[in-house]
């Protein structure tokens, strides 16, 4: 009878283990199938959740800046505010110190773009009703190649399709070294694209599990492991300043990466 009892417990354990791990990747992992309250939403085959989450996301901030935000009012205050508050941030401490006056102001709508996007992306995936759209390396990887794309187009143009090249050739550096070290510098460009989009995924990634994963200790040993319930609140706040924080990184290194290749000679 012990025996059958041992068996019986070890069977819940794994039974509560297993809904535990596809609880899990359900919120992670990207599917086709939304449960925002509770009732599974089939999504049509061309659109899966996280992209939805794409749409919606973009569809605040449009909301957002369209509506709310009161570009017109002779003392901001409010949303208009705090908005401002973060523009004037990335224009101010990303795009004019990495890429100087003229391109700066150029490129702070680009920089404002990926802050804020990521930015309600991250802060909508720690909310139980909106799956992790940031914590999907496809997700991330297409806001790298944005960055990539404007690194070689935009240093084309800036200075010509010679000159961008010949960033890559360091002045004073002797030609034979210049063979192995110019490949290096070039590939160092993709490297860059790839650490953006690896930085953004791993980190959202791995908070979500982590919260997860100590939420699921309530349902394995109940009312025992009810001090975890403080140590998930700790992690949900460290979270949200995650949040933040890669959003503002994001957008740092990108305006870092291309300012490299728009301004060489620096």
């Amino acid at each position: 009878m012990a025996q059958s009892l041992t068996t019986q417990a070890t069977d819940l354990a794994a039974a509560k283990m297993a809904a535990v791990n596809e609880f899990i990747m359900h919120h992670v992992a990207d599917s086709h199938e939304w449960s925002p309250f509770g009732r599974a939403i089939e999504l049509p085959a061309w659109l899966s959740v996280h992209g939805l989450m794409l749409v919606i996301g973009a569809t605040i901030l449009v909301l957002l800046f369209g509506l709310i935000y009161r570009h017109k009012a002779p003392v901001p205050h409010g949303w208009t505010n705090l908005l401002e508050l973060f523009v004037l941030l990335v224009r101010d401490q990303i795009a004019l110190p990495f890429l100087g006056e003229k391109d700066g102001r150029r490129m702070a709508p680009l920089f404002c773009t990926f802050f804020f996007f990521i930015l309600c992306l991250n802060l909508m995936s720690i909310t139980p009703l909106f799956p992790a759209a940031t914590a999907n390396i496809n997700v991330t990887l297409a806001l790298a190649l944005v960055t990539l794309g404007f690194m070689f187009i935009g240093g084309m143009v800036k200075n010509g399709v010679f000159g961008f090249f010949k960033a890559f050739t360091p002045h004073g550096v002797p030609w034979p070294l210049l063979i192995l070290l110019a490949p290096l510098e070039f590939l160092g460009v993709f490297i860059k694209a790839g650490a953006l989009a690896i930085r953004l995924f791993a980190n959202m990634l791995a908070g979500h599990i982590v919260i997860f994963a100590l939420v699921s200790l309530l349902l394995m040993f109940g009312f025992a492991a009810l001090p975890v319930v403080a140590l998930v609140v700790l992690v949900f706040f460290l979270e949200l300043l995650v949040a933040f924080l890669q959003a503002f990184i994001f957008t740092l290194l990108s305006a870092i990466f291309i300012g490299q290749l728009y301004h060489p000679e620096h």
